[in-house]
């Protein structure tokens, strides 16, 4: 009786410690994979496992999984995510776009022609200059630290000790093989596992040159089962293996290439794949976030008998809050009291920390991110990749800056294709030094029928606490409206204005906001004007000549946040320009002029102009965009009724104007407004249509003998201006077809076509 009791004891253990291993001992993984933004559906997945009580205790994924599954070790909910991941900020993220509010408006060139900007340097190979990403995702990186960096301080960087273990894997294009993350920097882990091919720049950890681990490893549920040794896999799956390649089809066959055959299954006897039913989509359109996030709700829901079936274990959903809350309230707040830069020689280097920490002994991360936003609006640096490390046993961060420099020379080409006479070409070259004061130098041409420039000069930049920049430039141009065909042309009298510009200016601004600047500057110049009065001459005669020597002294005040340098539709412009000029006219009538001596006199005024410019939010598919300027001068009239007119202040609100003679939008004191209404038609395409009205105080008119100007009566007649113009926002710079009415013009309405930017260098008195 003894033995047999004993005999049925043990067998009650053995079935109890059966049990128990069976119902509480029991390890589920889940395994997350990648698939770009389909992969919102992760989150309805952990959203029903979490609703029906079943437990995770490991989680792996790769690219998007590893986003969802990192976010998921961290303690964030699937309603933190889904918000995350549908909203504007993550969207802008994922195609690399910094917010307006990080964008840094004096430290942005002046606006010119160019479509292309490549930078390089005479010590590479020419492989070596071409660029390696598409997209710089530096919001994406800094807010993934932000998000990540406490609990991988917490976690002592190894990934078993976050609230839920986890791995990622990243592909190691040197070797050929799935690189498994399990420790380190926990931002940068989940970034190497996102970086496709060419979209996002590739990532170095320990001497790794990492991309997308969906190159070797797309479903790494064998990576679930070596590295956790689970009793249950839980797959979800919302990708699939290239088509096979197609001889005409260069894409599938790089693809092919690139990416390795995944095996998506489960592998253990006890799996279940879930196959959320998600539309294929691009890439980094995360726009439909909620729905794929209930696609995969749905698709769990469905499979939960099968998993119920396999999983004994229940975790109820108070519990994972109880847990996640507990876990996330013994992070500690970033706080960062060193900088440490890689990548930068120490001159380098101490400029980007009088930047970034402007003498504090400690900084939060939200008062240090201005400042690294402004560093990267800096067109001297390439890229940059923040880690935040917390300090052994403290409550402190250390910032780890890794920086590539831009490479020194930079050279730009653009202009304008157009059916009038404004051909344009246009190029720059310039070199960058940077060192604790950092100095740009440019030299830039442009070329055309109309229009030729040339400019040169030098930029100097001073990171202090308020940090400012003295320039200087030598500008020759020249505008020959003569070549201009007679399509295109406003007015039949004259028909003969050609425009030299010679001017020196220095200048230096400061900001306003990071939206402004504050710019004070001193002009010396030379204008000739040659011109007929009349339209009949001939190759013998010789034309009027108006020179004007002066110094002007100007400040100007900016508040820009338009989206675009042409044909904008977003964001505002404030500016407020005040000039004083005085300078001396000399006046050298020409053969057909009825004057015949030479007048020499001394011309002073003072100009101030304001202008707004602003579009209003998105009402559907349409917005709308106002205009406003007003100009008052004390200029007086020169000589004659033409050179008049040319030194007089122009409206300008299209770009077409700026390559008309317009005598009918010329004064010295005027107000203009207008509306402008855009309709998105399809993605970065509109059709704008726009209506100004000009009203001057007086218009310059001409006397009795045809040549000498006088004032008109108060008030002057005003014009209507109207533009209706197709725009296509090409990669390159906008492609436009546009039909415009000037009023009181002989020819009144112009057609044209244009491929390119209208922009030209800046003038130092007149617009």
């Amino acid at each position: 009786m003894i033995r047999r009791s004993f005999f049925v004891r043990v067998l009650l253990l053995f079935y109890l410690v059966s049990w128990l291993s069976a119902g509480y001992g029991q390890k589920v993984a889940l395994v997350l994979s990648g698939g770009g933004s389909r992969g919102a559906a992760h989150i309805g997945v952990i959203k029903a496992l979490e609703e029906k009580h079943i437990p995770i205790h490991f989680i792996a994924g790769t690219s998007i999984g590893a986003i969802i599954g990192g976010l998921y070790a961290c303690g964030y909910s699937t309603e933190e995510m889904t918000e995350l991941l549908s909203s504007d900020d993550f969207q802008r993220w994922a195609h690399g776009v910094v917010d307006n509010a990080f964008s840094y408006y004096f430290l942005k060139p002046e606006p010119n022609s160019s479509w292309i900007n490549l930078r390089f340097s005479l010590k590479k190979k020419l492989a070596s200059n071409l660029p390696t990403n598409i997209i710089s995702p530096f919001e994406m990186d800094f807010e993934m630290m932000r998000i990540t960096a406490p609990c991988a301080a917490k976690s002592g960087y190894h990934f078993d000790n976050l609230m839920v273990p986890f791995r990622c894997v990243a592909a190691d294009i040197d070797s050929g093989y799935a690189m498994i993350m399990r420790n380190g920097d926990l931002g940068a882990a989940i970034r190497a596992s996102m970086t496709y091919p060419f979209y996002f720049k590739p990532l170095e950890i320990n001497g790794c040159l990492l991309f997308d681990g969906g190159m070797y490893n797309n479903f790494p549920s064998d990576v679930a089962i070596s590295e956790f040794h689970p009793d249950v896999i839980i797959g979800s799956k919302v990708a699939g293996n290239y088509e096979k390649p197609d001889s005409e089809d260069i894409l599938s066959q790089i693809q092919n290439m690139l990416v390795e055959k995944t095996n998506y299954s489960v592998i253990l006897e006890k799996g279940v794949l879930i196959e959320p039913h998600v539309d294929k989509v691009n890439l980094l359109d995360f726009s439909q976030t909620r729905r794929f996030a209930d696609s995969g709700y749905v698709a769990t829901v469905r499979k939960i008998e099968v998993i119920r079936s396999m999983v004994i274990d229940s975790i109820a959903p108070w519990e994972i809050s109880a847990k996640r809350r507990a876990y996330r309230e013994k992070t500690h707040e970033i706080v960062f009291d060193t900088i440490l830069i890689t990548g930068l020689k120490k001159g380098q280097a101490k400029y980007i920390r009088r930047m970034l920490m402007q003498k504090s002994d400690k900084i939060t991360l939200d008062k240090i991110k201005k400042q690294y936003f402004r560093l990267l609006a800096d067109d001297k640096i390439k890229y940059v990749f923040p880690k935040a490390i917390g300090t052994p046993g403290g409550s402190t961060y250390q910032l780890h800056l890794d920086i590539r420099k831009a490479d020194p020379f930079g050279l730009q080409f653009g202009g304008n294709i157009s059916t009038s006479g404004s051909n344009e070409g246009f190029i720059e070259l310039d070199y960058q030094h940077m060192g604790i004061v950092p100095i740009r130098g440019m030299l830039n041409s442009y070329f055309g029928r109309f229009y030729n420039s040339i400019k040169g000069g030098a930029r100097v930049e001073f990171p202090s606490r308020m940090p400012f920049y003295l320039e200087g430039y030598i500008t020759y141009s020249h505008r020959d409206y003569f070549r201009t065909t007679t399509y295109f042309f406003q007015d039949k009298t004259p028909s003969f204005l050609i425009d030299n510009e010679q001017t020196i200016s220095l200048s230096g601004g400061l900001p306003f906001t990071n939206k402004g600047k504050f710019e004070s500057s001193f002009w010396f110049g030379y204008i000739r004007e040659k011109y007929y009065e009349k339209n009949f001459f001939t190759r013998e005669d010789t034309a009027d000549i108006s020179d004007f020597t002066f110094y002007s002294p100007q400040v100007l005040f900016e508040l820009n946040t338009l989206n675009k340098k042409q044909y904008p539709n977003s964001g505002s412009y404030l500016g407020i320009d005040f000039h004083f000029v005085s300078g001396v006219e000399k006046n050298m009538p020409g053969s057909t002029s009825p004057l015949t001596d030479t007048l020499t006199k001394a011309q002073q005024w003072i100009q101030v102009k304001v202008t707004y410019d602003n579009y209003f939010q998105r009402i559907g598919p349409w917005k709308i965009g106002f205009y406003a300027q007003g100009l008052f001068s004390t200029q007086p009239l020169f000589r004659t009724y033409t050179s008049s007119l040319l030194y007089a202040p122009s409206f300008q609100p299209i770009p077409e104007c700026q390559t008309l003679f317009l005598p009918s939008y010329r004064a010295p004191i005027f107000a203009a407004v207008g509306l402008k209404n855009i309709m998105e038609l399809y993605k970065n395409i509109e059709f704008r249509l726009e209506g100004y009205l000009f009203q001057p105080y007086q218009n310059i008119d001409v006397a009795a003998d045809g040549i000498t100007p006088v004032y008109g009566p108060f008030p002057g007649i005003y014009n209507i201006l109207i533009s209706s113009a197709m725009v296509y926002h090409s990669p390159l710079g906008p492609l436009s077809l546009g039909l415009n009415y000037f009023d009181h013009a002989d020819t009144p309405f112009s057609f044209s076509f244009n491929f390119g930017y209208t922009l030209f260098n800046r003038r130092a008195i007149r617009y």
